[in-house]
């Protein structure tokens, strides 16, 4: 609650204190694929338009890191992730059920108040975020890979492809424009942003990212996006069933992995 109140102030976006916060901290980086983390976002927010009247699970989306002075992309993921919230947040039809905000110059005096919220990315941060009851949802990376020993796997939310899949894929190609065309909420979360959905004013601002995750994009972010997605949903249902949440992480974690594409 003291979080939310911090938030609504500092953000001027009224947060849900029983939603779900949905936390990732790190450095901006293409690598540490925030991207993913937008798609999903986008994705969450084209289905509760879809379906306003369902029983969802209330998400508060949480973004915060820096990029280096001349990481181009890096700097055009913040800007997307704040283009996003700017209409997520300001949609009545969404009302409380999805909040997305960006944690302006993180640092350790707001460290202090985000890392005490409910998931991580991977990384060291991840084990911070842990140590605060946590839970983690990720892939076998970094980080994850030692939680997941000293934890156990089953107390993590792991999804997506795994080194020897990467190998495979490597060796295969991996192409971008199949999982494109094959997942349709995919390709509909890609085309609005293309299209210019979240940069109204500037309909080509994010074509620079569109263009990486469709043709040279080294970390292979589709391929794990319906991963991702599914795993996420699995993260919702669990929350919502409320005091059993933490009691039934060990029976119900998420090992989902990644089918390649045709």
């Amino acid at each position: 609650m003291k979080f939310s109140a911090y938030l609504e102030e500092n953000y001027k976006v009224k947060i849900n204190p029983n939603s779900m916060f949905d936390v990732q901290v790190k450095r901006i980086h293409e690598y540490k694929r925030q991207l993913l983390n937008c798609l999903h976002i986008i994705t969450l927010y084209n289905r509760i338009k879809k379906e306003p009247t369902k029983s969802w699970t209330p998400r508060t989306v949480i973004i915060g890191g820096k990029a280096a002075p001349g990481y181009h992309t890096a700097k055009l993921i913040i800007k997307l992730v704040t283009s996003i919230g700017d209409i997520v947040n300001n949609d009545p039809l969404v009302g409380d059920l999805l909040k997305v905000i960006y944690l302006e110059n993180y640092r350790v005096t707001l460290a202090e108040k985000g890392e005490e919220a409910e998931a991580g990315a991977s990384g060291t941060g991840n084990m911070k975020f842990m140590l605060n009851g946590a839970l983690t949802i990720g892939t076998m990376d970094g980080a994850n890979v030692e939680m997941a020993e000293e934890a156990g796997e089953e107390n993590l939310f792991i999804f997506g492809m795994r080194v020897p899949d990467v190998k495979a894929m490597d060796e295969k190609g991996y192409d971008a424009e199949s999982y494109y065309n094959r997942i349709p909420e995919l390709k509909q979360a890609m085309d609005q942003i293309s299209g210019g959905l979240f940069s109204p004013s500037q309909p080509d601002l994010f074509m620079d990212l569109v263009n990486m995750l469709m043709h040279h994009d080294r970390f292979k972010v589709f391929a794990d996006y319906e991963a991702y997605i599914t795993c996420q949903e699995r993260v919702s249902a669990l929350y919502k069933k409320g005091s059993t949440f933490l009691r039934g992480l060990r029976r119900e974690a998420c090992t989902v992995t990644s089918s390649p594409a045709p």
